[in-house]
């Protein structure tokens, strides 16, 4: 039977692109549904800050009239304008085990890309490496943290047998409180360098909690710029991560670190795994389910370490290890035992070391892939 590729026009189609997912993995036992309110929104071009610079187009795949795959095809101006290159991206691909139709549906978006002068097929990004990005290739025996992507175990060969490389890797690292704790080195270095660079942590204050997020972001846009990939998050984007990220911080997990005079020069952000209780809302949070965050959260068993970084010039002198003990004693006053640092990426030595030192195993890894279009 012939593939046909159709762009969706209409809200009708908008909505089998949506819930197409629930067909790949009705039988997987580890994957969490995503909330469909947030798809709708990054998906709504006159309310995601991403269309202010971006640019998505969606297709369907059909065999007959069975839908059997979907993917984006995405121009990020602002990528390409802060970087000075040409490149195009893919995102929300979901398929069957079905080759001819994965070279259908990337053959669609580099076709489109194409047609838009560039000339790099780059991803998954679901915008962008700001949202959703790469692909999982080792892990799959374990449900993913929030705001981490999960995919069948078949996708790897679909992308790399269409002839996509892997352009980096990412890593997610599991960290047990005990054993993080029996290091007792890393005790020793965090007293250390608090007394002699005289700083201290302080919660993030939920009272002013829009004006924290912009602190954190002048963290990130700082410590992050020499990252891969790396593009600062617009004013747009950053507010519309603050109202989503308000619901589920834990000031005790959520701090910044202070110099003796009292400057902010480093942060860190750990969300407790809400995925835990989303799996089984099958991605509707309202009517009920929304009580469920409240009342549930003794099933989150594990925190994800979203962020944590610090200004350039206060790297390499071991501060970081105030913020990982401070993340492991406070996940443990919470009934937290575990926790995720993610996404790694795998060539970024000092937070590589930084982990290895305070004892956390690389459980999970992800790749993102290009291919000249």
């Amino acid at each position: 039977m012939s593939i046909q590729i159709r762009p969706v026009t209409d809200k009708k189609q908008e909505k089998t692109f949506i819930h197409f997912p629930w067909k790949i993995y009705e039988n997987d036992p580890n994957w969490v549904p995503p909330l469909l309110m947030d798809i709708k929104l990054k998906l709504n071009k006159k309310k995601h800050p991403f269309y202010e610079f971006g640019e998505i187009q969606l297709f369907l795949a059909y065999k007959g009239e069975k839908t059997v795959g979907r993917i984006a095809a995405i121009q990020n101006k602002r990528y390409n304008e802060y970087h000075n290159c040409k490149t195009g991206f893919f995102g929300f691909f979901e398929c069957i085990n079905d080759q001819e139709v994965a070279n259908a549906l990337f053959d669609t978006a580099r076709g489109w890309l194409k047609a838009k002068g560039l000339n790099v097929l780059h991803g998954p990004a679901s915008p962008s490496s700001n949202y959703d990005y790469g692909l999982l290739v080792e892990g799959f025996d374990d449900p993913p943290r929030l705001m981490m992507t999960y995919n069948p175990a078949y996708y790897p060969e679909l992308f790399e047998k269409y002839g996509l490389k892997k352009a980096t890797g990412l890593l997610a690292y599991r960290l047990k409180a005990e054993t993080v704790l029996a290091n007792k080195k890393l005790e020793r270095v965090a007293n250390m360098v608090e007394k002699r660079y005289e700083v201290k942590m302080r919660p993030i204050n939920m009272k002013n909690f829009f004006d924290e997020v912009k602190l954190i972001k002048k963290i990130y846009d700082n410590a992050w710029i020499d990252n891969w990939g790396f593009v600062p998050v617009s004013d747009a984007e950053t507010e519309a991560l603050a109202k989503e990220l308000k619901m589920v911080v834990e000031p005790k997990l959520a701090q910044f670190m202070l110099n003796k005079e009292g400057e902010v020069i480093g942060m860190f952000v750990a969300l407790p795994d809400f995925n835990a209780i989303l799996k089984s809302f099958n991605g509707r949070l309202f009517p009920f389910n929304f009580l469920k965050m409240f009342f549930q959260k003794k099933k989150i068993k594990y925190v994800r370490i979203w962020a944590l970084g610090l200004m350039p010039e206060y790297r390499n002198k071991g501060l970081d290890a105030i913020m990982y003990l401070t993340i492991i004693r406070n996940g443990m006053e919470l009934g937290y035992r575990v926790g995720e640092a993610s996404w790694i990426l795998e060539d970024n030595d000092m937070m590589n070391r930084g982990l290895e030192v305070v004892n956390g195993e690389i459980y999970k890894r992800y790749n993102v892939y290009e291919l000249s279009i």
